[in-house]
């Protein structure tokens, strides 16, 4: 089993743009100080990840970021080979390498890259490459690294990462092929699935307990309208967390909600691919937005032109991030579980334990398929690029026809 102790190779998109090695010494040690093309291949994946920095969002240089870092880690520590030298049967040993890494490159826990002490950035022991965590609901946080399995969804984004990193060296002609492309068709850790697709959402009754929890806790204490405000958005409005948050491009304004001739309301977003798209307001949420408002001392209805962040910070001026709305949701879900597992048990209260912020949208998505609502019309609210893309992820409502005549099934 490998001994190799991995190094965190690239910073934030914001610290990447403005990177001196200097500043860095671990790293500019470990890229420096071995193989002469540990900085140069250093270089192309920093070159690359500027260019989706500036044309992608933080979320996909964050994601193109781990991938990249792991795979150049991988060849400098293990493979010991340039990237431009890998071929397909390399490519597929790495596939393995990652199906199961060796225990020194998985953490248990979310861990910052770098540590700015002494006007140095230095090195993070604690950050490894590969991570394993407990369920939000396992009560037992210790995790046997070993058992460690990267899902198929985490399989398939190792590979377009590196497929597009590799197009993206060709462009450059550092490269003149791409041995990944070619390597992902005979993964043999890829499966074909065709099982019943479980969607991450809450159930009627725990959606009920966790909406009536936030307009409790808000009745209570005003502090709370904003978590309540938030809640409601991302279910009803179908909102990503990162679509209420403040964004260097991005700010969502109140002035972002409007009215047409016909007096329907809607809500400007700005959401992935850095696509605008309108979404529709149901009457039933606007007074969650009058409430809000008047919480903050605002007329009960947006007017055209206004400014007002959408989602205010609790202390300072400017909008949430997607950290601290995060927070607010899971302060509700926290009270929301405890309620619900006092009064229905641990079965049925689970879920709440479980659930992340995504759990609205899927939520409020679903909850409109059973409803009968058009698919078309619920894919443009979602800011989906293809109706094919809503059909896939929320209609369920043949599995579960499926499901209650199995139920009918005989033993005799």
């Amino acid at each position: 089993m490998s001994k190799t102790t991995p190094v965190p190779l690239y910073p934030t998109s914001v610290e990447l743009s403005d990177l001196v090695l200097s500043d860095y010494p671990k790293l500019n040690e470990f890229i420096t100080m071995s193989s002469p093309w540990h900085l140069v291949q250093w270089q192309w994946g920093k070159s690359f990840l500027e260019y989706t920095g500036r044309n992608k969002s933080i979320h996909t240089y964050d994601r193109f970021r781990n991938e990249i870092e792991k795979f150049l880690l991988w060849s400098f520590l293990e493979k010991k080979t340039p990237i431009d030298e890998l071929r397909k049967m390399d490519i597929l040993e790495y596939a393995d390498f990652c199906w199961k890494p060796p225990v020194s490159w998985i953490g248990t826990s979310n861990q910052e890259r770098f540590k700015l002490k002494h006007s140095y950035f230095n090195i993070n022991e604690l950050w490894r490459p590969f991570k394993i965590q407990a369920a939000k609901s396992q009560l037992s946080k210790e995790m046997d690294k070993k058992k460690y399995r990267p899902s198929q969804q985490t399989l398939t984004s190792t590979f377009t990462a590196i497929i597009v990193f590799y197009n993206y060296l060709m462009g450059e002609e550092h490269c003149y092929g791409n041995p990944a492309q070619i390597a992902k068709k005979d993964c043999k850790h890829f499966i074909s699935d065709t099982q019943v697709k479980e969607i991450k959402r809450l159930s009627t009754s725990q959606w009920q307990y966790l909406i009536d929890t936030a307009v409790y806790m808000a009745n209570e204490d005003p502090l709370y309208e904003r978590n309540l405000f938030v809640i409601a958005s991302l279910k009803t409005l179908f909102l990503r967390i990162s679509e209420l948050s403040e964004r260097d491009n991005w700010s969502p304004i109140m002035g972002h909600f409007w009215q047409d001739e016909d007096e329907n309301w809607w809500l400007k977003i700005f959401g992935k691919g850095r696509k605008l798209r309108d979404t529709t307001v149901p009457t039933d949420f606007i007074p969650f937005l009058k409430r809000y408002r008047l919480s903050r001392g605002l007329s009960g209805l947006p007017t055209s032109g206004e400014n007002n962040v959408l989602v205010e910070k609790i202390r300072g001026q400017g909008g949430m991030t997607s950290r601290h709305l995060r927070r607010l949701v899971q302060d509700i879900f926290d009270h929301a579980f405890t309620r619900m597992r006092k009064l229905e048990g641990e079965n049925k209260s689970i879920k709440l334990k479980e659930a992340t912020t995504h759990w609205l949208r899927h939520t409020g998505a679903s909850m409109e398929i059973e409803r009968g609502r058009s698919l078309k019309d619920l894919s443009e609210d979602l800011g989906h690029a293809s109706m094919a893309t809503t059909d896939t992820v929320y209609v369920q409502s043949e599995n579960k026809m499926r499901a209650e005549s199995g139920k009918k099934r005989k033993v005799d």
